[in-house]
């Protein structure tokens, strides 16, 4: 144990130590088999040791305290060593056998040992363990024989009930069935228990959705994100009445109407302090920068945060930001092209860098450190973003229930790109999306699209009554015009006041028709019912149906059934 102390008593060593709650222990030490001193001890538990089907000797804990139990279990261990050596079972069923009794929580510490392993960041192997351990606790697992589908099922049932998430459900699922295959792959369990269920419907039970900021909206936060640092140090004090008629004095809110004046008082009451005006200055232009760089390079929060100087590439025809595959969501790595004002302002940013005391003082130019982050993106951004939003009064939330957090700005970004007229493929490419459905649907706000200006494209389909005259229609009829005209149509005098809107289509037309004017001025009579290609003019004497066959007409209809 840590901290033990070596004595010698009556010519044999022993280790005393004290456990973190108990009286002080000792017990005699021995040399392991890895040469490394050892203590001995009684446990509570009997350990089974065995040769298995390899020939390796084996030592597993029985888990009993009573002995007769415990040679129960060794009597099996020692008849599947058995099978292995006649070839009844294989190596791999031995292994299987052997990992249902380990604890779940040793499966989970290898299972993120392969994910670290495979390269994943940090914060995806953090999800994974809490996700993990969260289902193994509420359904009471603690070894792989004690995973279930029924008791996911239960569990899954029973958050639905507590109002979590189908997102985050299917998140805990997603675990849970990625670790079970991971464990058939390293021969530790035959089947995934939950190789088939099901996820919950994501986009029936949205809990966080969305909405992009308008180009308006964009300019104020980024005034406000600009100088919000040093007018926090400009705000006015403003008495507040209680109850008992006391005041307590408070700091003034900021608004966008007060911003110009707090930044200017502020100044005044800091200028004896120009290291920190010039500090609280340039922390309002990164954070002003780092919006306007989300806006439009479209990289999440997480991505922006990992860039360096040294992946900032800003002398080729095209200035672009490289990201690499450990810092891509998608594992891949992307090269990010930038905008020309964009890349005008990193180049300022990154040149206009503090440089160290001691070169400060001398005049040098220090080069940049390339491996020195771009910006200082704070992991708690988004309340950042929440008072920078209050200040430039927009609102957290629309009248739609949608929101507006850091991610948002990659939303903003997808609209603006097909607000923008921006290709559905181009803008797929550059958001970085595997699937153009969710560049679509998901990071695109149809709210802030000009549908108006675009039904302006549309043909102008004329209603006017321009081609009503006798002259006009014969003209028509003959080939004088191939298009579709909407026109007034009364099939007899009994039917007059009856309007259908029908396609006069010229290659469809065999004979000439003959018009009179009507009694009604507004409706023209066909005096002869035209012969149309293909269709038979049975029972024109009966009925008349105008240009093209009716589903239904004035005369007596019999069902052929």
């Amino acid at each position: 144990p840590d901290g033990a102390e070596l004595f010698t008593k009556a010519g044999e060593q022993f280790a005393r130590w004290k456990p973190r709650n108990g009286r002080s222990k000792a017990a005699p030490v021995v040399l392991g088999a890895d040469g490394r001193p050892r203590i001995r001890t009684i446990t509570a538990t009997y350990t089974a040791s065995y040769r298995d089907g390899q020939g390796i000797v084996r030592e597993v804990s029985t888990g009993c305290r009573d002995e007769g139990a415990a040679r129960n279990i060794l009597r099996d261990l020692e008849r599947r060593s058995e099978l292995v050596k006649s070839g009844v079972m294989t190596a791999s069923e031995d292994n299987i056998a052997d990992q249902q009794a380990v604890a779940l929580t040793d499966h989970f510490r290898a299972y993120l040992d392969h994910l670290q392993a495979k390269g994943t960041c940090e914060k995806h192997r953090g999800n994974v363990r809490r996700n993990l351990r969260r289902v193994a606790t509420d359904c009471g697992w603690t070894t792989l024989r004690d995973m279930i589908r029924s008791a996911l099922d239960g569990w899954v049932a029973k958050r639905v009930g507590d109002g979590m998430s189908a997102r985050t459900r299917n998140a805990h699922l997603a675990a849970m069935i990625a670790f079970g295959n991971w464990c058939i792959d390293n021969n530790r369990m035959v089947v995934n228990p939950f190789a088939r269920i099901g996820k919950a419907n994501e986009k029936a039970d949205p809990r966080r959705k969305r909405r992009a900021l308008t180009e308006a909206e964009l300019g104020q936060l980024l005034l406000v994100a600009r100088w919000r640092p040093l007018a926090e140090h400009g705000r006015d004090s403003v008495a507040v009445e209680k109850a008992d008629k006391r005041s307590n004095w408070k700091k003034a809110e900021l608004t966008l109407g007060s911003l110009a004046g707090a930044v200017a008082l502020a100044k005044m009451r800091l200028a004896k302090n120009p290291e920190l005006i010039e500090q609280l200055d340039r922390q309002g232009r990164e954070r002003a920068l780092v919006y306007k760089t989300l806006v439009l390079t479209g990289l999440r929060s997480g991505e922006l945060a990992s860039i360096t100087l040294g992946q900032v590439d800003l002398n080729s025809p095209v200035p672009n930001l490289i990201l690499n595959a450990a810092d891509e969501k998608n594992g891949q790595g992307s090269t990010i092209p930038l905008r020309a004002d964009l890349a005008e302002d990193l180049k300022e940013w990154s040149s206009d860098a503090p440089k160290p005391a001691t070169l400060r003082l001398r005049g040098h130019q220090a080069n940049p450190d390339p491996s020195r982050k771009l910006f200082n993106v704070p992991a708690e951004m988004i309340r950042i973003l929440n008072r920078d939003l209050a200040t430039a009064g927009i609102p957290k939330r629309d009248d739609r229930g949608r929101t507006v957090d850091v991610h948002a700005l990659r939303t903003t970004f997808g609209t603006l790109l097909s607000k923008g007229g921006v290709a559905p493929r181009t803008a797929q490419a550059a958001m970085r999306h595997s699937s153009i459905d969710l560049t679509m649907n998901t990071y695109t706000d149809p709210r802030l699209l000009d549908v108006g200006a675009a039904l302006q494209s549309l043909p102008e389909l004329s209603l006017s009554r321009e081609f009503q005259s006798p002259v006009k229609l014969q003209h028509l009829m003959t080939g004088t015009d191939e298009s579709l005209v909407a026109v007034d149509v009364a099939v007899t005098p009994v039917q007059r006041g009856l309007k259908l809107s029908v396609p006069v289509i010229k290659s469809a037309v065999t004979t000439a028709i003959e018009f009179s004017p009507s009694e009604d001025e507004n409706s023209i009579i066909p005096m002869k019912k035209p012969s149309f290609a293909g269709f038979a003019n049975e029972g024109a004497s009966k009925r008349a149906k105008g240009f093209e066959p009716s589903t239904y007409s004035l005369g007596s209809c019999h069902s052929t059934n």
